[in-house]
């Protein structure tokens, strides 16, 4: 039994985990009560977009994970209907 994986598929966990990390770590930085012990778990969270940053940019970089370009219409549409909302 081959337990190899691709490179393809660790790219893809590691971009999945440093998704469910900021998630994990947002929450707490939000239900700290101690303030230093707040700024430490902010700090963290920064550091994890990071991560998870230079993971999604090797993905896409290598092919695995195809981002295309947005339409002009869609963005302007998307633009308006926020902007809207806000007003």
């Amino acid at each position: 039994m081959d337990t190899s994986f691709t490179e393809k598929e660790i790219l893809r966990d590691g971009l999945e985990t440093a998704k469910h990390s900021t998630e994990h770590y947002n929450t707490f930085s939000n239900e700290c009560t101690h303030e230093n012990v707040r700024n430490a778990m902010l700090h963290i969270l920064a550091e994890e977009h990071d991560i998870q940053d230079d993971i999604f940019h090797m993905t896409s970089a290598k092919g695995y994970y195809p981002t295309p370009a947005a339409e002009e219409k869609k963005v302007m549409e998307t633009r308006q209907k926020f902007q809207s909302s806000f007003q």
